[in-house]
């Protein structure tokens, strides 16, 4: 993963969903979890060549119950704030859904 370190996770984020250690059985949640891990990685290197420190935002990577990859992003307010100001700039401030 890139960042600072294999410390990086443990910065006092909170990235645990509700769903957290819910298994069911015969699901392969591996092969999600390694697609969601690539877009995640992907995700933050993107915030690191815009000036985000992971340690205040980052993209966390997951599954959902079925299985299928989940990319949450991470953040303190003020670090999402940043990024939401930079994501509306990028559209021309057109936000929500079309």
């Amino acid at each position: 993963m890139t960042g600072s370190g294999e410390d990086w996770l443990s910065d006092g984020l909170d990235v645990e969903g509700a769903e957290c250690g819910l298994w069911v059985s015969g699901v392969d949640y591996v092969a999600g979890w390694r697609e969601a891990r690539e877009a995640a990685d992907r995700l933050n290197r993107a915030l690191l060549g815009a000036g985000f420190e992971l340690s205040q935002v980052r993209a966390v990577a997951s599954t959902d119950v079925c299985g299928r990859g989940v990319v949450r992003v991470a953040g303190r307010l003020d670090a999402v704030d940043r990024l939401a100001v930079l994501l509306e700039a990028a559209t021309g401030g057109q936000g929500g859904a079309a």
